[in-house]
C-alpha cells in the first residue's frame, strides 16, 4: 500500500480529500440524532486505530502530562464534530462545509496569540474579507441562520484543536494521539447521553443502511484517511497537503449537490460569497508558503 501510495503520490493525495469530502455527505445520510452519529464514529475510529497500533505494537509510552493534554484536545474535536454535524442536520451540507473555511478567520486572530508571534497584516485583512464575505452570504440569505451558527462554532473549535493538536504531534505519533481523541470522544458522549436520560443508542438497534455508512465514516472517512495523510506527508511537501485539503469544501459541494439535488441548492449570494471565503483560504497558504 505505502509503496502505491508513494508511486502515485498526486493522484492519492486528491483521492484522501475526495473521501474526506464524503464526510458530509454521510452527515445527511445518516438518520441518526448528532450525537448518537458523533458517539458511533468515534468509536469506530478508535477501535479501527486501535487495531492498527496493535499490529505495528506501539500501543503504549505516553507521558501521563501528555496524555490528559491529548484527553482535553479530544474534548475539542468532540465538540468541533458536534457542531459540524448538527449544523448539517439543521441547514445543508454546503453551509457547514462552507463555514469551516472560515477558520482562516479564527486562526488570524487567535494563531498569533497562541504562538505569541507578531500578528501579520495580510492575515487580518483576509479575515476581514472572510467576515465581509460571510456576512454578505447571511444578509441575503436569513433561513438557515442556526445551520451558520453550529457551522461557525465548529470552525472555531477546529482552530482551537488545530492548534493545541500541534503540541504534540512532533512527538508523538500521529495515529496514537487520535486513537486517544477518539476514545475521550467516545467517553464524552456517553456521558452527556446517560445525564440526559438517553439510553436508546444502546437499546435501539440502529439500520443496516446506516451501520454502513458509519463504517464508511469512522474506518474509511476517519481512521484510513488519517494513516493515510500522515504516511503521504513523507512524499510531499505540506504546502502541497494544505493546497489539496483546501478543496474539500468544493468537493463536499459538487458532492453533495450530486446526491441531494434540489435539496443542497443555495442562491447565487451564497456561491458568491463562498467563492469569495474559499480564494481567501487558497491565497492565505500561498502567502504563507513565500513567507
Amino acid at each position: 500500500m505505502y509503496k502505491l501510495l508513494k508511486k502515485h503520490k498526486n493522484y492519492s493525495l486528491h483521492l484522501m480529500v475526495l473521501i474526506l469530502g464524503l464526510t458530509g455527505v454521510l452527515g445527511k445520510l445518516i438518520s441518526l440524532e448528532t450525537l448518537e452519529l458523533v458517539w458511533y464514529r468515534m468509536l469506530i475510529a478508535f477501535i479501527g486505530l486501535f487495531i492498527f497500533l496493535a499490529i505495528k505494537k506501539d500501543l503504549f509510552g505516553i507521558h501521563k502530562k501528555d496524555l490528559f493534554g491529548i484527553m482535553g484536545v479530544g474534548a475539542l474535536v468532540t465538540f468541533h464534530w458536534i457542531f459540524f454535524f448538527e449544523a448539517i442536520k439543521v441547514s445543508t451540507v454546503s453551509i457547514a462545509v462552507v463555514c469551516l473555511a472560515t477558520s482562516s478567520l479564527f486562526s488570524s486572530i487567535i494563531e498569533p496569540l497562541f504562538f505569541k508571534r507578531r500578528i501579520l497584516i495580510y492575515e487580518v485583512i483576509l479575515g476581514i474579507i472572510v467576515l465581509l464575505a460571510l456576512t454578505y452570504i447571511l444578509g441575503t440569505d436569513s433561513k438557515y441562520l442556526l445551520g451558520y451558527f453550529y457551522g461557525i462554532m465548529a470552525a472555531l473549535l477546529g482552530t482551537l484543536f488545530t492548534l493545541f493538536n500541534a503540541r504534540y504531534v512532533e512527538k508523538i505519533e500521529a495515529a496514537k494521539i487520535t486513537m486517544i481523541e477518539m476514545f475521550t470522544g467516545f467517553i464524552i458522549i456517553s456521558l452527556l447521553l446517560i445525564l440526559q436520560g438517553d439510553y436508546s443508542f444502546i437499546k435501539n438497534a440502529i439500520s443496516l443502511i446506516d451501520f454502513s455508512y458509519l463504517l464508511i465514516l469512522g474506518i474509511i472517512c476517519t481512521a484510513l484517511v488519517f494513516v493515510w495523510m500522515t504516511e503521504i506527508m513523507k512524499y510531499i511537501t505540506p504546502y502541497s497537503l494544505i493546497m489539496a485539503i483546501n478543496l474539500e469544501p468544493i468537493y463536499s459541494i459538487i458532492l453533495a449537490l450530486l446526491i441531494f439535488g434540489d435539496d443542497e441548492f443555495m442562491n447565487m449570494s451564497f456561491y458568491i460569497g463562498s467563492t469569495i471565503i474559499i480564494g481567501v483560504v487558497f491565497l492565505e497558504g500561498y502567502l504563507k508558503n513565500k513567507q
